[in-house]
């Protein structure tokens, strides 16, 4: 893994979980990581790290807009 080292503020209140936290979850909401790395980033299971995302408001579903657009155009299409 890469190290990475960042100037913040003293001002803000920000621990290094938190930090770390937020850039998983928005690296993970990107596409940039996959749901494990962005856990493995951050010390947590799978599973800990899926409940914690929705305090970041970042769905666990990483589907673009696009694709369910037309996934609904394709059911609409679909007829028995």
């Amino acid at each position: 893994m890469k190290t990475l080292t960042i100037d913040i503020p003293d001002t803000v209140e920000l621990n290094d979980r938190e930090a770390k936290m937020l850039l998983a979850s928005r690296l993970f909401e990107k596409g940039k990581l996959s749901l494990g790395q962005a856990a493995e980033m951050v010390g947590l299971s799978k599973r800990a790290f899926m409940e914690i995302l929705g305090d970041y408001d970042v769905s666990i579903f990483n589907y673009p807009v696009s694709d369910l657009e037309n996934d609904i155009k394709n059911a609409q299409n679909y007829s028995l």
